[in-house]
């Protein structure tokens, strides 16, 4: 189990880079008078810090509060659900469409435990849901409040320069924001497999070397996703203008920052589009592109029910097995 942890904690995180951490570098990359190089440096010793910064509360709802801690059989359900997460969102990945890693994990988490007759909480999974869901919500408001203000903003030769360093300090925030909220999926998988190693129950702190290597891979995956995330739908919904982009990255860091406070993880990919959307419809619903709206929506929405479906299917394999 230990072997396959490994591939499989790996495999996550580079999956989790190419999808997440390659829609928030193309988003990012859109402002082009910042590097990319920086951005990219930006967000990968964000995920590396995290821990450290902001601890594992999000972490243990998917290895504590959604399913049973003290169940032996935990490490293999967590590993199979995870592989089964991991095909999912690298299938709608591949086609550009980002999707909520966290929906898809914890779905194959609860029909996984469900099927092999461990514990599960699903009026944990109902309360997180709940956050999940009003998050690009809030998201979509603030990027149609801060879109609003930042289009009132006096046009005078300095403008460029303030929004290129409101700019590193929204991609900051965002990045900050991952680390503490939906990039702890990773921290979660890889703590379980160093639990597994040490022949230990539950989830296990991450040391430096840990993190620096789980962030390598996961800049890695985002490099390697990141032209076929720029021309995925998400970047299709409007017009990119610098205070747009702005908006959008700050209106999704207070989203993902806010459910972090309540432990609840929440997808950063679903906020960013949120506030993209918000940013747009602040000069007009038609600013809008809304047939690109249709495949993201989807994905969201077809996510935890075939998560949730592969889920039951490999719990019941893990029930046969053992």
């Amino acid at each position: 189990m230990v072997a396959g942890f490994a591939v499989v904690a790996a495999a996550f995180v580079f999956v989790c880079g190419a999808n997440d951490g390659a829609a928030m570098l193309a988003l990012a990359a859109r402002h082009r008078e910042v590097p990319l190089w920086a951005v990219l440096a930006l967000l990968v010793s964000a995920v590396a810090a995290g821990p450290a910064i902001f601890g594992l509360a999000v972490a243990r709802t998917f290895t504590e509060r959604l399913i049973d801690p003290a169940d032996p059989r935990g490490p293999l359900i967590v590993l199979v659900a995870v592989a089964s997460a991991m095909l999912l969102v690298a299938a709608l990945t591949w086609r550009g469409v980002p999707t909520s890693i966290t929906l898809a994990v914890l779905g194959a988490l609860a029909g996984a435990a469900t099927t092999a007759g461990a514990g599960t909480s699903w009026s944990t999974l109902g309360k997180v849901l709940v956050v999940a869901a009003a998050a690009p919500f809030v998201g979509g408001g603030l990027g149609l409040l801060l879109g609003g203000l930042a289009r009132r903003l006096p046009t005078t030769h300095r403008l460029p320069g303030v929004l290129r360093a409101v700019h590193v300090v929204a991609f900051t925030g965002q990045s900050l924001a991952y680390a503490a909220n939906d990039g702890q999926k990773m921290f979660a998988v890889a703590g379980v497999g160093m639990a597994v190693a040490r022949g230990a129950p539950g989830m296990r702190a991450l040391g430096w070397p840990v993190l620096v290597a789980l962030a390598v891979t996961f800049g890695a995956g985002a490099v390697a996703s990141l032209r076929r995330m720029a021309r995925g739908a998400t970047f299709g919904l409007l017009s990119m203008r610098p205070w747009r982009l702005v908006s959008a990255e700050l209106a999704a860091a207070a989203a993902v920052f806010g459910s972090a406070g309540l432990g609840a993880p929440v997808s950063m990919t679903q906020s960013m589009a949120a506030g993209l959307v918000g940013a747009g419809a602040s000069q007009g619903v038609r600013r809008v592109r809304w047939q690109f709206a249709r495949p993201v929506v989807l994905a969201w929405l077809v996510t935890l029910p075939i998560a949730i479906l592969l889920g039951l299917g490999v719990g019941g394999l893990v029930r046969a097995s053992g």
